[in-house]
């Protein structure tokens, strides 16, 4: 398993402490319902490597953000199994708020997920 902590701290050692004043942290979890309100078994996930790669590339040029960690969960899960793991180090909360809610999106949007009836 991974350890949060872990990465917190190893993307603590990696920052410019000069533009790190704030880490968030994303844990998508399976729920039970659906976005229809049909309740979930379980759900298949999987995604493209290449372009997570990407997509972590692209938002760690941005100048508020330091580093990015992100772990996907790949398979089939059941309901309350971790699905993601996204953390993200950066200056001021104003500023990465938005890029990180942007960021988990454009992540969920790689995803190949299906739900299981």
């Amino acid at each position: 398993m991974v350890s949060l902590v872990d990465k917190i701290q190893e993307i603590k050692d990696k920052a410019n402490p000069d533009n790190l004043g704030m880490i968030l942290v994303h844990n998508g979890v399976v729920r039970a319902t659906s976005d229809s309100g049909r309740k979930v078994k379980k759900i298949s996930i999987d995604y493209s490597e290449r372009e997570l790669k990407g997509l972590i590339e692209e938002v760690e040029r941005l100048q508020p953000v330091e580093k990015v960690w992100v772990w996907i969960n790949t398979g089939t899960l059941s309901v309350g199994e971790d699905v993601m793991y996204v953390i993200m180090g950066g200056n001021k909360r104003k500023e990465l708020f938005p890029i990180f809610f942007d960021f988990v999106d454009k992540i969920k949007a790689i995803v190949r997920k299906k739900e299981i009836f």
